[in-house]
Order: C-alpha cells, then structure tokens, then sequence
C-alpha cells in the first residue's frame, strides 16, 4: 500500500508525548477561539443587517404615508370641486326614476261581498264600508244581512 490509498503520507511524529499533546491542545484551542470569533462576527454582521432592514422598512413606511396622504388631499379636494346633490334613498336610489303619485281620488272599489263581509268581521262599521266601497248604508245592511 502507498500513499495514493487515503490520507497520504503521515508526517513522522516530531517532539515527545508530552509535547505532541501540548501541541493538540494549542491548535484546539485555537481553532475553538476562530469559532467563536466567527460566531461573534456573524451574529454582529446579522444585527447590522437587521438594523439596515428595519431603517430601510422604516423609511419605505413613511414614503407610503406621504404618498397616501397626497392621494387622500387629491380626492378630497376632487370631492369638494364636484358639485353637490342630495342623497335619494329607496326606489330612487335602486332604479334612478321617482315613483309616480296617482291620483286615486276618483277610482272606485270594487265590490265584492265576501270581502265586504269579511271587513265587517274584522271590525268595519257599516258606515265605513258604505263610504269604502260608495254605496248607501242600506245596501251594505242588505249585504250583511245576506
């Protein structure tokens, strides 16, 4: 076997024991001593970045802000430039057409007995359904009696 097999060729050991072992430790602690270093150097570099990040978030928030006020004064005063008109509500509001007032003064009702003496049950006076349905007060005693 040569030294194309793996690790390649072992440097001889050089020193005593005691000495190989102090050298170990050393290049141990070293090497624990560039961790932490490195360690340290990541978390302060990250905490730079977070700083960086959070102005930079902060500084977007406030441009927003101005921009959106601007957009908020623009269409009040669009608002206040056009012309004023009442609010409608109800049919007005849904179809845009006024409902139309009819004249009912002079329709007549129809005359049905069956509801004239249903009325009569709920409470109508005879006088009452004879000025309903326009006809004397005797016809509608007539009706009842029926």
């Amino acid at each position: 076997m040569d030294s194309s097999w793996g690790a390649g060729a072992r440097a001889t050991p050089s020193g005593t024991r005691d000495e190989r072992e102090q050298q170990r430790t050393e290049a141990r602690e070293r090497r624990a001593a560039e961790r932490i270093a490195a360690a340290e150097a990541r978390t302060e570099a990250r905490a730079a970045a977070r700083d960086a990040q959070s102005h930079e978030r902060e500084r977007m928030r406030a441009s927003r802000r101005a921009e959106e006020e601007q957009r908020r004064a623009a269409a009040a005063d669009a608002r206040d430039a056009r012309p004023k008109r009442r609010s409608s509500t109800g049919s007005l509001a849904r179809t845009g057409h006024a409902t139309e007032e009819r004249d009912t003064r002079h329709y007549a009702t129809e005359l049905d007995l069956d509801r004239l003496r249903l009325l009569h049950r709920r409470g109508a006076s005879p006088a009452a359904l004879a000025h309903a349905f326009k006809i004397s007060e005797d016809e509608v005693a007539a009706a009842l009696a029926d």
